[in-house]
């Protein structure tokens, strides 16, 4: 697909044809998969980030500028996402590291994300946004446009509703 192609998927995506995004998608993944396993150089971690790059070009097609380079911006999107992953995952304590570690180790068996569904929209959402997608709580507050303090109290109750519902499924295991 040439340039003029891939801003035409772009400006009906911001017109709302879904099917644009589609051929947008099938047009570009393989390209998108080759550069961004340039930052990972592993498969799952570089598939996550290609499915995570895909909804943020879906929910930021907005703020493309129709006429510009599309595929120059879907890299920059990309780019920004992996450098943004890579960092945090330097960040992270080896404390956390090791309670992730220790939530794969035992099987889930749909049991987390059945938990993420007794949540909430708000709650779930803050969850995915932080757990998920690495935000800061901050950064979700900003983005939310709600303070701090409720970003931070929707987390923690979040995670304590998840938390009871977990140990209340293994007690019936």
């Amino acid at each position: 697909m040439n340039k003029r192609d891939l801003d035409r998927c772009l400006t009906d995506m911001q017109a709302g044809d879904n099917g644009a995004f589609a051929r947008l998608y099938e047009a570009t993944v393989r390209g998108l998969y080759a550069f961004l396993y340039a930052y990972y150089a592993d498969r799952a971690d570089t598939e996550d980030a290609v499915h995570c790059v895909y909804v943020k070009v879906k929910t930021n097609c907005l703020q493309y500028r129709p006429g510009t380079d599309a595929r120059a911006w879907m890299l920059q999107i990309a780019k920004n996402h992996a450098l943004n992953e890579l960092s945090r995952r330097k960040r992270e304590s080896p404390l956390e590291a090791a309670a992730q570690l220790r939530s794969y180790d035992r099987p889930l068996q749909g049991t987390a994300f059945d938990a993420l569904n007794t949540l909430r929209d708000a709650e779930r959402e803050t969850v995915i946004l932080h757990v998920l997608w690495g935000y800061k709580h901050r950064e979700i507050a900003d983005m939310k446009k709600i303070p701090l303090g409720t970003v931070t109290a929707r987390y923690k109750k979040a995670i304590a509703k998840m938390r009871e519902y977990i140990e209340k499924e293994e007690g019936h295991a």
